[in-house]
């Protein structure tokens, strides 16, 4: 859809934008100022008929990673619908390519939750190494006998190897962030980063995701999920890692074959896990909270009161540019909408 500059007519003078979710009150009030705005105050998240529904009843639909929107869906929102202003930085629970064929444009809201999903990234890095979530247990029930020399050993970071699958923004920020601990950065991306960014971030590139694997001492996962990535970590990848190393996964949970995961923890091929993302989500396999070294977080590599509410900013900025005309800052695909 290409800017035309001239702002759009609606209906009722402001667009009619439907939010599927509760987002930050700073946000949602601005959205009522600005918009003909229908919340979700209490955060219940919508079916996929109240979707389709609020889909041909409004201008704009504000979705979160959490709403899968197919094209089946699109193809029955009607005519009305010509942006999808969608809260949070992954795109892949909107089909792109059906959106494009019918003109209705995309957007996300990248770069906001760098950081603090770095951080939880390294929560784990540093946690499932030193069996964090295993002596927090211990003390919790009641079992802990006092300082041992030889009691709740777990293994050092400095000089290990952390494989970083992935060196977008996300993976970069871990990487950073990990020199300062004496990890030994390594990492796999579809392309080498500039030398330059190399040297200042102090990171080896290895052009083998198998090579990668099996040099890793922690591996932790920041590549966004496609039809290439979908169980990436399976078996036979999972078979190559070194007898005791860990995993990390911030990213998304079906980058990992959970079954093989599962069994090579109860084999002890690995020695724990941090996840903060599942296949199944909420749910979460028994089997995994059965572990004692499994670091289970809620999905909350991006739950800062900060990021959230810059997050929900970028859609409010989104759905002014492209009110008024212009393309917005973080439209996807342009090449296809435009």
């Amino acid at each position: 859809m290409a800017a035309n500059h001239t702002p759009l007519q609606f209906l009722s003078g402001k667009p009619k934008v439907v939010v599927t979710r509760h987002l930050m009150p700073s946000v949602e009030a601005r959205m009522s100022e600005l918009y003909e705005a229908t919340l979700n105050t209490n955060d219940t998240p919508m079916t996929r008929e109240q979707l389709i529904a609020a889909m041909q009843d409004c201008d704009v639909l504000v979705p979160t990673v959490t709403d899968t929107i197919d094209a089946e869906m699109i193809e029955a929102a009607g005519d009305r619908l010509k942006l999808i202003a969608s809260f949070g930085a992954g795109t892949e629970h909107i089909d792109l390519a059906a959106a494009a064929k019918r003109k209705i444009m995309v957007t996300n809201t990248p770069g906001v939750f760098t950081d603090d999903t770095a951080d939880i990234a390294m929560a784990g890095i540093i946690g499932v190494p030193r069996r964090i979530r295993e002596g927090t247990a211990l003390v919790r029930r009641g079992e802990w006998t006092g300082w041992a020399p030889s009691g709740l050993l777990g293994r050092k970071l400095g000089g290990k190897v952390l494989g970083i699958v992935g060196m977008g923004r996300i993976g970069q920020a871990v990487a950073h962030r990990a020199r300062a601990f004496g990890l030994e950065v390594a990492y796999y991306n579809r392309k080498c980063l500039p030398e330059s960014l190399e040297r200042m971030l102090g990171v080896r590139y290895i052009k083998d995701l198998d090579a990668l694997v099996g040099l890793s001492d922690i591996l932790s996962l920041h590549c966004p999920l496609t039809d290439e990535t979908r169980g990436l970590m399976d078996a036979r990848r999972i078979a190559l890692m070194k007898d005791g190393a860990s995993i990390i996964n911030t990213a998304r949970g079906e980058l990992i074959h959970q079954e093989a995961l599962i069994a090579a923890l109860q084999s002890g091929k690995l020695a724990g896990a941090g996840l903060d993302v599942y296949p199944d989500e909420p749910n979460v396999d028994k089997r995994l909270l059965e572990h004692p070294n499994v670091m289970t977080l809620p999905h909350i590599g991006s739950a800062t009161a900060e990021g959230r509410e810059a997050s929900g900013e970028k859609v409010i900025a989104n759905i002014r540019f492209w009110a008024d005309g212009h393309r917005p800052p973080d439209q996807v695909l342009t090449a296809l909408v435009g």
